[in-house]
Formats: structure tokens, C-alpha cells, sequence
């Protein structure tokens, strides 16, 4: 069975759950897939790691194309993905609708779980700052090195997790209160591209006509993603 290397930020991982079986039972392709946020991503690509495939934020592909790492024509985005906030199953759901009530949100939680290392993360970062209330959640922040928020939630580690939507939703025993408010964010977008020392070029072409195909974007959604 021919196989494709895939590399791909942690925000794709419940659409590709069930995309590669649907696109494995087509093909006869088998993915190798493995999740990693974009920043450990870019490292371990520059590293020398072999993909033949990778999705990550546009602008980490546009960084991956300007160092020749990436085919340029390949380039297709996929996804568009907001950052939200989740709390554990059956907890109250807090209104985040506004900056007022966001700021008050995340003032009176005992701790919040954020990412370091993915796009979220960053974001949240500079956010906080731009509230002003940088050193009073950063006191009790749960800070993930890479991998799923949410699940500090269901520890009782924190009692707010921020991620992706799509990112979020992938834990169970939580709930998505909703997205962060749209005037307080751009949304990241997710890209895929071919590799230009990928192995299986041709194989990571078809993979690549079948994620920006119409026949994923139900997929796409319930995941958490807008195509």
C-alpha cells in the first residue's frame, strides 16, 4: 500500500480523523498523519524531518514556500478556525459575548489553561496584554507546552481552557461556550502544501485536490472549522 507522510497543526486532527479513512478507502492511500502545533512543526521541518505533505497556519506555509521547502502552486487553504473558550461539562457557561464581559470572565476564574507553543496561544497572549490584564491571569495561568487545553479542564486544573474551536472540541467532558468575540480576533487559517523533497508527490496531490474538495466541508464543520 503506497503511504504519504503528513505533517499537520493540532487544529486539523478530529477532520482528519475520519478524512483519511474516507480518503484511504478511496485511493488505497494510507496517511501517516502526526499533530503537532505550527511552531514545533516549522522547527522540526528546518530540523530535516521528511514529510511528503503539511498543513499548517498560511502564514507558517508561506514561511515553509519563501524557503523553498514548500511547491508554492501546491498551496491550498483549507479551514478557518477562531479561538474560543470551553469550561467542563455541566459547569455554568459564563457570557463571553463582549470584551466587557470576556474581561470579567476571565478575571474571576481560579485559573485558565492556554497554549505556549500554538497559534492560540499566541494570540491570547498578546490579548490579554491589550486588556490590560496581562500579570492578573498570567498569575494563575495553566500553560500547556503543546497539545489539548481542554484537557486541564477536565484535571480541574483550570476552569477556563482557550484553543482553537476545532482543537477544543477534540476532548470529551467539555463544553465550547462559544468563540472569543469576532472583533477581537482574525481568524488563522489553515493551508496545506506539498513538500518540494516529498517522495510521494503524486499520492500528496491527490491528498491535497481531496481536502480542498466541497465533499470535506461538512466534515470541516462539525469539527469545529469554517471552510
Amino acid at each position: 500500500m503506497e503511504k504519504i507522510r503528513m505533517l499537520s497543526t493540532l487544529g486539523l486532527m478530529g477532520a482528519m480523523r475520519s478524512l483519511s479513512s474516507a480518503f484511504e478507502d478511496a485511493t488505497g492511500i494510507h496517511i501517516d498523519a502526526d499533530f503537532a502545533p505550527t511552531l514545533a512543526l516549522l522547527k522540526r521541518l528546518r530540523d530535516g524531518e521528511a514529510a511528503d505533505l503539511v498543513i499548517l497556519t498560511r502564514e507558517g506555509l508561506d514561511e515553509m514556500i519563501g524557503e523553498g521547502r514548500v511547491v508554492a502552486e501546491s498551496a491550498a487553504d483549507l479551514a478557518r478556525s477562531f479561538v474560543g473558550i470551553a469550561v467542563r461539562a455541566g459547569q455554568v457557561h459564563p457570557t463571553i459575548s463582549s470584551e466587557a464581559t470576556l474581561r470579567k470572565t476571565l478575571l474571576a476564574a481560579r485559573s485558565v489553561a492556554y497554549s505556549r507553543l500554538g497559534a492560540s496561544g499566541v494570540y491570547f497572549a498578546q490579548l490579554i496584554v491589550r486588556m490590560g490584564i496581562a500579570a492578573e491571569i498570567s498569575a494563575k495561568a495553566a500553560i500547556v507546552e503543546q497539545g489539548f487545553t481542554a484537557e486541564r479542564l477536565v484535571s480541574g486544573e483550570a476552569d477556563l481552557a482557550v484553543q482553537q474551536i476545532s482543537e477544543l472540541k477534540q476532548v470529551e467532558g467539555i463544553e465550547v461556550i462559544g468563540p472569543i468575540p469576532h472583533d477581537l480576533q482574525t481568524p488563522a487559517v489553515f493551508s496545506a502544501g506539498r513538500m518540494a523533497s516529498a517522495k510521494q508527490a503524486d499520492a500528496a496531490d491527490r491528498l491535497l485536490r481531496y481536502l480542498a474538495s466541497p465533499e470535506v466541508v461538512p466534515v470541516l464543520r462539525q469539527s469545529g472549522l469554517e471552510p
